[in-house]
């Protein structure tokens, strides 16, 4: 019988942190690194848990690269051919640390990953990516994985309640992305009535695998670097960024120029667009699920990572936390109605503002 569960749940955009007593003198005394061991492959990971979504126009090999001086990490996107792969490899040795490979959940899906990682066996990471973690199908593949790589770190999502994050921690996973209908560029909320409030998943999420030595990444939904602060305050061990990080020259994107302005054409891996590039269109058993945009080009990503770190870093001052690690003990949440002054509207003359 259908019910209804009315206990609020809430988005990045319904609170806001409460300042607290603070010893830091500095924004440069906080320490923004993570250093992570992870349950099923004991593999312990070091760097700034902020990460570039597998899309195709934000998981490039050109991110990579980028990110890779600031420790931060890259879901490398399906799409790149084995090929393609080992000539990355070859040529950027010191980025692998901080890539993932990412899979569907198919037999081609699961030839190619083995393709991957028997060819470039200092990739440690492998991201497992459905729309819909919730299926029986996928909590099997993830079992199947981990089995063929017991030492690997297993990325697996996605989904948004603590019960399904527990399973796929079970089931094998080292890292579950929790995130359903957030992202800019997504319409699944639009077009099947299903998701979640982002913080509230993160918060219940977060603590559901904890209680297992599980870790998640927040995926989706954030518009600012005061909501990856507000993910990483609510919990989670890494945050996922797609529309932040697309219009970038390292997402490798068209670039389309039109009434005397740059633009950058931004998608969701769902929408019509990703499926008509990638597998000819869309099935007659389905629909489009994401947008396609046209973003203002941006220029390089170094700009936008500095403005994210020094945000995150700006808030754990304000909070009190000498760490990253510290920011979900230090953190207090205020339900408010309104975020913003916009009395001069949303934009500035300084792209980062």
């Amino acid at each position: 019988m259908p019910r209804i569960d009315f206990e609020i749940k809430l988005g990045y955009e319904d609170v806001l942190f409460r300042p607290k007593r603070s010893t830091l003198a500095s924004r440069s005394e906080v320490n923004i690194e993570r250093e992570i061991r992870f349950r099923n492959s004991g593999h312990k990971y070091r760097g700034v848990p902020v990460m570039a979504s597998n899309m195709d126009t934000t998981g490039t090999f050109s991110m990579a690269r980028s990110f890779q001086q600031y420790k931060m990490f890259v879901c490398v996107h399906k799409h790149y051919t084995v090929e393609q792969w080992m000539e990355f490899a070859a040529s950027n040795p010191d980025a692998l640390e901080h890539v993932a490979v990412s899979s569907g959940s198919s037999d081609r899906d699961m030839d190619k990953l083995k393709e991957i990682i028997t060819g470039i066996p200092a990739v440690q990471f492998i991201c497992l990516d459905v729309a819909n973690g919730y299926s029986e199908h996928f909590v099997e593949f993830v079992k199947r994985v981990r089995t063929l790589y017991p030492s690997k770190t297993i990325i697996a999502g996605n989904v948004v309640t603590g019960e399904m994050v527990e399973e796929l921690i079970l089931a094998g996973a080292d890292l579950v992305k929790v995130g359903i209908g957030p992202g800019s560029v997504c319409t699944t909320r639009k077009k099947t009535g299903v998701g979640y409030p982002q913080l509230s998943a993160v918060l219940e999420c977060a603590d559901a695998a904890h209680g297992l030595g599980g870790h998640i990444i927040a995926d989706g939904g954030c518009t600012c670097p005061g909501d990856i602060a507000k993910a990483f305050g609510a919990g989670a061990d890494f945050v996922m960024l797609g529309g932040m990080f697309a219009g970038h020259d390292e997402g490798d994107g068209e670039i389309i120029e039109k009434d005397g302005q740059k633009y950058v054409k931004f998608y969701g891996m769902s929408s019509s667009t990703a499926m008509q590039k990638h597998v000819g269109g869309v099935a007659n058993y389905r629909t489009s699920e994401g947008k396609t945009v046209l973003l203002p080009y941006k220029g390089s990503i170094d700009v936008t990572i500095q403005d994210i770190l020094g945000g995150v870093r700006s808030c754990c001052t304000y909070v009190g936390a000498v760490k990253l690690k510290e920011l979900p003990k230090r953190t207090t949440f205020v339900r408010v109605t309104r975020q913003l002054n916009e009395v001069y509207g949303t934009k500035s003359i300084n792209k980062t503002d």
